[in-house]
């Protein structure tokens, strides 16, 4: 029977949103339990979405790119929340970079 369930789970499809919090924009994904934050990143880019240099959080955790699915616990309808990570913008002033 758990044969058969880990079987049916990579048929299994979640329909969750990413908030990008700079954009004030709400894409929707199709993503599967097996995927990792950064087959999401690939998604965006596809749909024309620079993920570069920002952060995933999920319930106020900040998440990291190699966590999948099924670790962060994302379920049908979830919102991830994508924003522009704070220690790239503090590494570019320190290179003389003002951007």
């Amino acid at each position: 029977m758990e044969g058969l369930r880990r079987g049916l789970s990579r048929w299994k499809r979640y329909h969750i949103k990413v908030h990008l919090a700079d954009e004030a924009l709400l894409l929707p994904l199709t993503v599967r339990p097996r995927d990792t934050l950064s087959d999401l990143r690939a998604q965006l880019v596809g749909q024309g979405v620079c993920s570069w240099k920002r952060t995933f959080y999920y319930n106020a955790r900040r998440l990291d790119d190699h966590q999948t699915v099924r670790d962060v616990r994302l379920q049908d309808g979830s919102v991830l929340l994508l924003v522009s990570d704070p220690s790239w913008r503090r590494w570019r002033r320190d290179q003389g970079d003002w951007r």
